[in-house]
């Protein structure tokens, strides 16, 4: 069974998805005024088609939700998912 855990890596801004333990992939942010700035996805070749780059954002933005942080998605990827995913839309930014 394969284990698959988002983690806010605030050294590096970014939050990384991991699976089996093994840094799979990344959305990169920057830290605003009561928000995070998603600025760019990356998920590593092997790990493409499989739903870790969705999986990724989907844990990045519950947690911005749990932390009381609204989001500004600049990345293509971010703001494509959260706009097929209306349950996140309510933490765009205006």
């Amino acid at each position: 069974m394969t284990e698959i855990q988002v983690l806010d890596n605030p050294a590096k801004r970014r939050y990384e998805v991991l699976v089996d333990g093994v840094v799979a992939g990344y959305v990169f942010y920057l830290q605003r005024e009561g928000a995070l700035v998603l600025i760019h996805t990356e998920v590593a070749d092997e790990f493409e088609g499989e739903g870790v780059g969705s999986r990724l954002i989907a844990g990045a933005l519950d947690d911005i939700r749990s932390r009381g942080l609204q989001v500004t998605p600049l990345c293509p990827f971010a703001a494509a998912y959260i706009e097929r995913h209306e349950e996140y839309s309510d933490l765009v930014a205006a």
